[in-house]
């Protein structure tokens, strides 16, 4: 299974660009492989872990604030934005970085080993529906590189 994750929040402007390429990806992909799995996972870390489980092939598509041009797009190996999560006495700040960490001590071999994070630089984090018009810009430039990740995958077992 190739699974690809949006990771967001629609109401906080920018920050619900994976989430939307999610909804976009559902038109893109008809009719859609039996072997991929479009997801929506909100703000939380924990579905990434188990919505990664057991699959071949992981993609996650998030916002980020580096100080870059805002829609600039970034893909990133996994590995390399995994962190450890210090627990507090709530799950509400564990993040798809920490689901990474978590996922290969939690569930071994059954966690994927080919991740891919694309990230697109957000401007405007506050309350509101609908990207920016930076950010929807580069939505097209995510899905292709999206489908290409997945082509990718499906041409390398």
């Amino acid at each position: 299974m190739r699974v690809v994750v949006g990771c967001g929040n629609l109401y906080r402007r920018d920050d619900g660009v994976g989430i939307t390429v999610i909804q976009r990806l559902r038109g893109a992909l008809d009719p859609l492989s039996a072997d991929i799995a479009l997801h929506d996972a909100g703000t939380s870390g924990m579905d990434v872990i188990f919505k990664a489980r057991d699959c071949r092939q992981l993609i996650i598509v998030d916002a980020c604030r580096t100080g870059s041009d805002p829609g600039s797009v970034f893909r990133l190996p996994g590995s390399e934005l995994e962190l450890p999560h210090t627990p507090t006495l709530t799950l509400h700040d564990f993040r798809w970085e920490h689901a990474l960490y978590a996922g290969k001590r939690l569930f071994g071999e059954r966690f994927p080993e080919r991740v891919t994070v694309f990230l697109v630089e957000g401007t405007d984090f506050g309350f509101g529906d609908g990207l920016t018009p930076p950010v929807e810009g580069a939505i097209p430039a995510v899905l292709a590189q999206v489908k290409a990740a997945l082509a990718e995958a499906e041409a390398t077992p």
